[in-house]
């Protein structure tokens, strides 16, 4: 198909050249650049083309009937080396074209055969010029030396100079007065010559004749000079002669312009033969060039081809499992018996090492798997890297304390994108840490091991979450029991002797005796509040375990909620409960009721503190709101209060409050209690400035379910 549409590009592009260049031209006109570059290389282009694929041919031909083989490396090779020649055989053809043809064109275009012309009416119209120009300035000339003669004689000094004056200014090369004597003969009164010529005569009979008849201006030139006679005085017989002379002149008078543009066409017509024969000259040679080259190619092609074949055909059977397979043929110095000795001793490596091979991988499986299984069995997280941070290795534990189920398999991947915690500990170059990992709205603490090898990292980490947890809480109680002991034991004496003091001497207190009364109440108002904050210390640190009974919810938030209502009376409560709650649940009731007192004195604390601050009519709102959630009950307690403070995550920590008087132990407890109970506790804050508290009890805390999993 290639080969036709070649040799019908070809036979087109011939016809269409032998068209154009048979074609008549106006006056001998060369062809242009750009044609005859365009039918030099299109023609061209289809002939090269004709040649790379006969060369082809021959390339699948010989190797068919040779080698036995395709011919693919053949042709590749034949192609190459074509290519190789033909373009930049083409390029030097394109630009060795299309400089001679510009050239050619710009000497023996028409826009130089006008330059020429152009020159020529240049020169004689500036030749017209300057005898007008002469005639214009000896008229004028004349008038001012006729206005000089009046006034000074022509001999003296002053006219002289006048005289000279004018003709410098006027730009002539030559002057001169004459006057005509009573003999009829012109004589010179004076004359300005550079030349020298005195013998020479300036103005001819004729000339006079006709200037005494009344011309005023009589102009004579030649190639070289341009001279003009006008009268001074015609009645005192008086002529001003002047002269131009310049070399431009003489090449407009001259014939040679005229030669130039003769000689200019003979030569057109002989460069449009030159033309021809220089393309044709082109083509053939360029022809010739891709030829041998395609001639080369071919013989070349058999020489490199055929120990390829061979060397193919030998690791052919190798592939397949000879490896007692040898190359024969060449194998001397150059590249083609280098690659057969080099095959020669790769067979016989790989025939010894096929072996080792086997047994290695062997054992390699038995370690891997034996790793794989010690990993699995183990509770700690173990995560492998590679040099450039990649996940090479995770076992189970690790993809379930760090994974989310709905994500991707984490192999392959960067640790950043994994575990970003994880490889910010890499980057530190730390062997150990305590880091805190969060999971969704879960916040792990992990202990991390890391270890680093000529490979990557090996990453282990243990769930310690718990013991932090347990630890702290144990920390806490300890502080709460000795809290409570140191203080305790003397309370109850400080209050006795202060109630004493107050019995005894309030009546013999004759000055003052309301300050003695305020001092003695506030001691013991005092007193007991530090007694109430020691009860607290004890409750936290000897929480008991809950004693789970089949308790109603209901009834227990309401009557915690009514001894809220009559000690704040000014708060304005309510309670609504979902008919989805039920009727019993699973509870320690004592327990229970305290969480309730605790969140609601929190609430009530915090409408207190607003309307201190308020400026305007305020009034405080607490609301309860029972709903079942499945397989747990949520109580979500509600206030306008002055709201969450910014540490709001530290609430829950014991010995942690935001009031002058508190302890921090009272969420601390509910925290625990709810806790006990298979629930959590979450708070929010609520649009009109206060906070929202949600507790969640489990109905059956016995289960052993989780708070995510009690909330489905």
């Amino acid at each position: 198909m290639m080969g036709v549409v070649a040799g019908a590009a070809f036979l087109i592009m011939s016809l269409v050249t032998w068209l154009t260049l048979t074609r008549p031209t106006s006056n001998g006109q060369l062809y242009s650049s750009n044609v005859t570059a365009s039918l030099l290389v299109g023609t061209l282009v289809p002939a090269m083309a004709l040649l790379v694929l006969l060369g082809r041919w021959l390339a699948l031909r010989r190797a068919a009937e040779t080698l036995g083989g395709t011919g693919r490396l053949h042709v590749q090779l034949v192609f190459v080396f074509s290519v190789m020649s033909a373009i930049p055989t083409l390029l030097v053809v394109i630009f060795a074209s299309y400089l001679f043809q510009s050239g050619v064109e710009f000497w023996f275009s028409d826009n130089s055969r006008g330059l020429l012309e152009n020159a020529n009416k240049l020169a004689r119209g500036y030749y017209e010029q300057n005898v007008r120009e002469v005639g214009n300035e000896s008229i004028t000339m004349a008038s001012d030396l006729r206005d000089m003669i009046a006034q000074a004689p022509i001999l003296s000094p002053a006219f002289r100079e006048g005289y000279f004056y004018q003709m410098q200014s006027r730009r002539l090369d030559e002057s001169a007065i004459l006057q005509k004597g009573a003999d009829g003969k012109l004589s010179t009164a004076a004359v300005v010559d550079p030349a020298g010529n005195t013998s020479r005569e300036r103005i001819r009979p004729d000339e006079l004749v006709r200037l005494e008849r009344g011309e005023p201006l009589i102009i004579s030139r030649n190639a070289n000079r341009i001279q003009a006679v006008t009268p001074i005085d015609r009645q005192a017989g008086i002529y001003l002669y002047t002269a131009r002379s310049s070399d431009l002149l003489a090449f407009s008078q001259g014939q040679s312009a005229e030669n130039i543009v003769q000689a200019y066409q003979v030569l057109t017509q002989r460069a449009r033969i030159l033309q021809l024969r220089f393309n044709v000259a082109l083509f053939t040679i360029s022809l010739i060039i891709v030829g041998i080259t395609i001639w080369f190619a071919l013989r070349f092609a058999d020489r490199q081809v055929k120990p390829l074949y061979q060397l193919v055909s030998a690791a052919r059977q190798v592939g397949s499992g000879n490896f007692s397979m040898r190359v024969e043929g060449r194998t001397g110095a150059d590249e083609v018996g280098l690659l057969n000795r080099a095959f020669n001793r790769m067979t016989a490596q790989l025939e010894r090492q096929t072996q080792a091979l086997v047994s290695a991988n062997q054992q390699l499986h038995e370690r891997r798997a034996f790793i794989e299984a010690v990993l699995e069995s183990v509770s700690a997280g173990v995560i492998s890297t590679d040099g450039e941070g990649r996940v090479q290795l995770i076992n189970s534990p690790a993809s379930r304390l760090l994974l989310t189920p709905d994500q991707a398999d984490p192999i392959g991947q960067p640790l950043a994108e994994v575990a970003p915690q994880l490889a910010a500990l890499v980057d530190t170059g730390r062997e150990k840490a305590v880091i805190q990992y969060g999971k969704g709205s879960d916040l792990f603490t992990l202990a991390v091991t890391l270890a680093q090898d000529r490979t990557g990292h090996v990453i282990s980490f243990e769930d310690i979450t718990r013991q932090v947890l347990d630890q702290r809480q144990a920390a806490w109680s300890d502080v709460a029991r000795r809290i409570a002991h140191e203080i305790k034991n003397p309370l109850t004496p400080i209050q006795l002797a202060t109630e004493r003091l107050n019995r005894r001497y309030r009546k013999q207190i004759v000055t003052d005796p309301e300050l003695f009364e305020e001092l003695t109440s506030t001691i013991i108002r005092q007193v007991g509040d530090l007694r109430k904050m020691v009860d607290e210390f004890s409750s936290f640190a000897r929480l008991p375990k809950p004693v789970f009974r089949n308790e109603d919810p209901v009834d227990l938030a309401r009557q915690a909620l009514f001894l809220q209502e009559v000690a704040h009376q000014e708060i304005a409560y309510s309670f609504q409960s979902a008919p989805e709650v039920g009727e019993r649940i699973m509870c320690d009731r004592h327990q229970f009721g305290q969480a309730m007192t605790n969140v609601l004195k929190n609430a009530a604390e915090a409408v207190e503190a607003r309307s201190r601050n308020a400026r305007v009519d305020y009034r405080g709102t607490i609301s309860v709101v029972m709903r079942g959630e499945g397989k747990c009950i949520a109580i979500a307690v509600t206030d306008n209060g002055i709201g969450l403070p910014q540490d709001r995550e530290r609430i829950v920590e014991p010995y942690v409050t935001t009031r002058d008087k508190g302890t921090g132990l009272g969420l601390a407890i509910v925290k625990k209690i709810v806790e006990e109970h298979g629930g959590d506790m979450t708070f929010a804050s609520v649009e009109s400035g206060g906070t929202q508290v949600t507790m969640r009890f489990a109905r059956d805390p016995l289960a052993g379910e989780s708070p995510a999993e009690a909330a489905e």
